[in-house]
């Protein structure tokens, strides 16, 4: 069994592509499982960590401007894609591929796309609400489209009718318990909130739960978690300011980094968040209430889009980032916190939403495409 794996950009697309790797080497010891990615993203770094080998073409995805800049960046794009297109087909010929799948990131393009052409069986996996625009493209070529969100479909055409398999969540998540979770990070019986913004941090976030933990420090009513990313440090600073002693006030813990994530999120009664497609099917397993701050930052806008299927539901609250402040984050926290039938309402309705045998179903249609 060969199964050769497109993933790269960011964390995004090649986690979940590790998770089916990892479950296809549990029920087939003997597979050989190839991934393709690039040099110079995290692909490169944490595919042969995890053990797989990996082999990198030169690509990389079109500007969407028409400034003099973005024409010549783009005429140089078009030319590595025709050039990729053919390292494309020399590891294709090489690796023998059963099958080909492809995860996202505009590496997965070239890779499936030939694939497809010399008849290997593909599929792709589209982890977001509004697809990508790789996705997009490969959706009415590929014989199988997976789906994180049944929302994607009205964005996509099929060749065939596609398959909401959920997103690939870890083990541990799901096995963690919220009442030895909150007991392991010492915190009392009131609510924790646990905010996060990203691996870098997010501003606007961090501004906000500044005002949102200083309204509340010296109430003593809430327990606080928080993820400032690598850049945001400064809220101990600004929270300093405040008259907010964080060495006297063991209820508000403050990180660059969530490296304990099951136990937080496990423990958490409220998240405060971005809305990239992993911590959505990670707050929707565990049934957690959460406010979503989607990223304006991202292409077509597709975080707002995954929020919106919670909201949409009535499994999350929504603050959009130009809207977002400090008053406005302490007014939604409180309200929800002050409401227990709401929220609890929330994390069911929210949990209604989760697919937690994603792994599994997607390794079934793995191995049903080779078996056509």
């Amino acid at each position: 069994m060969k199964v050769l794996i497109a993933a790269g950009g960011t964390g995004g697309h090649v986690n979940p592509a590790l998770a089916v790797a990892g479950e296809i080497r549990k029920r087939h010891p003997d597979a050989e499982i190839c991934f393709v990615g690039t040099s110079d993203r995290i692909e490169a770094e944490i595919v042969p960590a995890a053990g797989y080998p990996l082999k990198t073409i030169d690509i990389k995805g079109l500007r969407r401007g028409f400034s003099p800049k973005d024409i010549k960046e783009n005429i140089s794009t078009a030319i590595k894609l025709v050039k990729s297109s053919g390292d494309v087909k020399k590891i294709i010929n090489e690796f023998k591929p059963d099958v080909a799948v492809g995860f996202g990131g505009y590496v997965s393009g070239p890779v499936i796309r030939m694939a497809a052409k010399m008849g290997v069986p593909t599929a792709v996996h589209e982890q977001n609400a509004f697809p990508g625009v790789t996705n997009k493209a490969l959706s009415e070529k590929v014989d199988v489209v997976m789906l994180t969100s049944e929302d994607a479909k009205k964005h996509m055409k099929f060749k065939n009718e596609p398959i909401v398999t959920g997103l690939p969540i870890r083990g541990e998540l799901l096995e963690a318990d919220p009442v030895v979770s909150r007991q392991e990070l010492g915190f009392d019986d009131k609510p924790i909130i646990l905010c996060m913004g990203g691996s870098l941090g997010a501003r606007e976030i961090n501004n906000a739960i500044v005002e949102v933990i200083a309204t509340n420090a010296h109430e003593n009513r809430y327990n606080f978690m928080v993820s400032t990313g690598k850049n945001g440090m400064w809220v101990v600073d600004k929270l300093a300011d405040r008259d907010v002693d964080l060495n006297k006030m063991p209820n508000i813990r403050i990180r660059p980094y969530i490296d304990d994530m099951a136990r937080c999120l496990s423990a958490a009664d409220l998240v405060i968040c971005r809305a990239g497609a992993s911590s959505l099917s990670e707050i929707e397993a565990l049934g957690k209430p959460s406010i979503l701050i989607p990223s304006p930052n991202v292409t077509e806008n597709h975080q707002y889009h995954n929020a919106m299927a919670l909201v949409n539901r009535h499994a999350a609250l929504i603050i959009e980032e130009k809207d977002l402040n400090g008053r406005v984050l302490c007014r939604h926290v409180d309200n929800l916190l002050g409401d227990k039938c709401k929220l609890k309402e929330i994390g069911e309705n929210a949990r209604e939403m989760a697919v937690v045998d994603a792994t599994s179903r997607i390794c079934d249609i793995v191995e049903g495409l080779i078996k056509k």
